[in-house]
């Protein structure tokens, strides 16, 4: 679907926020494009939400410029900065209908009733709410409340739209069916979206591209597929999905290849360095590790003991120690040509140098 109208570029420029000592966000440069669906993650304390704040106007910047269209609003008050926002509790008023609290935001901008009405009845339309106009917020389920909160957010045209974990108060099912409603709801209306969530799953469904927050400071920033296939560092790859992490002792290279001794005494092949340096850790992703009973071909093979198994839906996920110290994670889909083992079961694990990065710690 072709979006109805473009968004707006917005620009952190050396951004930082200090509360007299404490540093909550360290200097961040980051461009969101025009229209683009951009996702903050991190976990809590992360800075995510801070940097969403200082968009909005709600927090000042401790230094550098936050631009919209080449524009420096970082000291603009709130209400004119024309930034749309949608909160977690959906701040709805509970004594306003859905057509009135929808249409607030213009009333407080004395647009005329006439056209008050035509946005409103619009925006009603798009989140599919315009048979409940007349509704009150308590009289509505909580999937209906956060399209009331989008419309309202959205109705007067801002050039940008904030959303800070507008999902985290939903149950799984409900999140699933709401991240589809945004979507949608971005594809029609076009606007530059910056979402905050501490969800990878979340991020991964919805976003173009996607900044990883840790302790103030963005880890990496890029599509899902970039940061999930080559994460910048061992917190990134934690993060984005579970992942088998070996610290390193020694790595040596070997043509194309590395030969790394990690700190529990395991030693393997990496075909991929990307990083030098003293801190390097070896990263396996869980659905690249094989698990057979009879030796495998791989260059990397070793014998365990099945410890845990877990069924998840279409997958099982195996937990093999190969020695004292050493467990690997393997995750493998429910088919019925796989091999199924057993807790206490003696096996092979395997996994290619291909699969194996070598990245910061």
């Amino acid at each position: 679907m072709t979006a109805a109208k473009l968004g707006s570029k917005l620009t952190f420029e050396n951004v930082a926020k200090r509360y007299g000592a404490f540093t909550a966000l360290e200097p961040v440069n980051l461009v969101i494009e025009a229209g683009e669906f951009f996702a903050l993650l991190g976990p809590s304390g992360s800075g995510k939400s801070t940097l969403l704040g200082m968009a909005a106007g709600f927090v000042p910047p401790s230094q550098g410029r936050i631009l919209v269209e080449g524009k420096d609003i970082s000291r603009v008050p709130p209400e004119r900065r024309n930034i749309g926002m949608v909160f977690q509790n959906y701040s709805l008023f509970p004594f306003l209908n859905v057509f009135r609290n929808v249409a607030f935001p213009l009333e407080m901008r004395r647009v005329p009733k006439n056209e008050i009405a035509e946005r409103v009845n619009r925006m009603l339309s798009m989140v599919r709410l315009s048979h409940l106009a007349d509704r009150l917020p308590s009289q509505l389920s909580g999937g209906q409340q956060q399209r009331v909160a989008l419309a309202r957010a959205a109705v007067y045209d801002p050039s940008v739209l904030l959303m800070d974990e507008p999902l985290g108060a939903l149950d799984k099912n409900l999140r699933e069916e709401m991240q589809d409603e945004i979507k949608q709801f971005h594809a029609k209306i076009g606007a530059t979206i910056i979402y905050v969530t501490h969800d990878q799953h979340e991020a991964a469904a919805m976003a173009d591209r996607t900044a990883v927050l840790n302790q103030g400071m963005v880890m990496q920033c890029g599509p899902q597929s970039q940061l999930y296939e080559a994460p910048a560092n061992a917190f990134v790859a934690g993060f984005l999905g579970e992942a088998n992490i070996l610290r390193v002792a020694e790595v040596a290279t070997e043509g194309y290849a590395a030969r790394v001794k990690s700190v529990e005494g395991i030693e393997l092949t990496a075909a991929r360095r990307t990083a030098n340096g003293a801190s390097l850790v070896a990263c396996i992703r869980p659905e690249n590790v094989v698990v057979s009973k009879t030796p495998l071909q791989n260059a990397n093979l070793f014998e365990g003991t099945v410890v845990n198994v877990v069924h998840a839906g279409g997958n099982i996920r195996y937990r093999v120690q190969v020695n004292g110290s050493c467990c690997f994670i393997a995750r493998t889909p429910t088919r019925r040509e796989h091999e199924k083992h057993q807790q206490g079961e003696r096996v092979f694990v395997g996994f290619d140098p291909e699969d194996t990065l070598l990245i910061p710690e």
